[in-house]
């Protein structure tokens, strides 16, 4: 994880919103290390105080949850290896996805200091693309923002899932499992998911919706909204111009985020 400090702003909200204190902090950290050292399944020398910290603030330091995030946070990334294993961007099948841009984290933040990313349901072929590969590329992109941004850890990530042009196939990929990984992976990932945007939804949505809601939290329900077509965003999101905004297009944060993913691939290849 990145050792980035914080803004005196982003530390004023991480103290309003999150209960950040450096007592806290201090004693937070203390307990959860000791806690790491009884778990065998957890390495304790792959975890930083400042993983650590990210944990703490995404369960607005209650200690207790922070624990269990930690624990399934790494018991999911031992036992779902297909998404954390073979992180190597020049890959073929990596590497068409990245082409064609499944996860795109859009480079500005909205009024709310959250990061935007964008997940195009529908952009790959099911016929040629794993929905397990489309998996990993999401969250090879989702460990680079978190170990570069450490606002990331305060603000928290805000997601849009463009449905342009799902099919039956792009459905049947959605498999029950995979649905409970990724929501598993919402729960105890080390970053709070503010809002849950599912846009150019038809009515087949509600399906695959249902299923997705059956293992979340009701809070995390409570942060869904569904719009059949393109809603009128903030001009402040810095959308790209298939979602209504004039901040470049698919295609141009396709490539960007390649080329960033490629020049990082000695990190990938080392880490899971």
């Amino acid at each position: 994880m990145s050792n980035i400090k914080l803004d005196n702003f982003a530390k004023l909200h991480a103290f309003e919103f999150l209960n950040e204190n450096e007592e806290d902090v201090k004693i937070g950290t203390l307990e959860i290390r000791e806690y790491i050292e009884n778990q065998t399944e957890i390495d304790e020398q792959l975890i930083s105080d400042q993983s650590i910290l990210y944990f703490l603030r995404a369960s607005k330091f209650q200690i207790n949850k922070a624990k269990k995030k930690i624990k399934s946070y790494y018991t999911q990334r031992s036992d779902v290896t297909e998404w954390y294993t073979f992180r190597d961007p020049f890959l073929t099948e990596l590497s068409e996805l990245l082409d064609i841009g499944v996860f795109l984290p859009i480079l500005q933040k909205d009024e709310q200091h959250r990061q935007i990313v964008i997940l195009r349901i529908a952009a790959h072929d099911p016929s040629k693309h794993l929905q397990n590969n489309v998996m990993k590329i999401s969250m090879m992109l989702l460990d680079y923002l978190t170990m570069h941004d450490p606002n990331l850890s305060v603000y928290g990530i805000r997601a849009i899932f463009d449905m342009n042009g799902v099919k039956l196939a792009h459905a049947l990929q959605m498999t029950p499992k995979i649905i409970k990984n990724a929501v598993n992976t919402m729960e105890c990932y080390p970053l709070r998911i503010q809002k849950l945007e599912f846009v150019n939804a038809n009515r087949g949505i509600n399906v695959i919706l249902d299923i997705f809601r059956s293992f979340m939290t009701q809070k995390l329900r409570d942060r869904i909204t569904v719009t059949r077509d393109i809603p009128k965003f903030n001009a402040h999101d810095h959308l790209p111009v298939e979602l209504g905004g004039s901040t470049g297009s698919y295609r141009d944060l396709a490539k960007h985020w390649k080329k960033i993913l490629q020049n990082n691939h000695q990190w990938f290849n080392s880490n899971r």
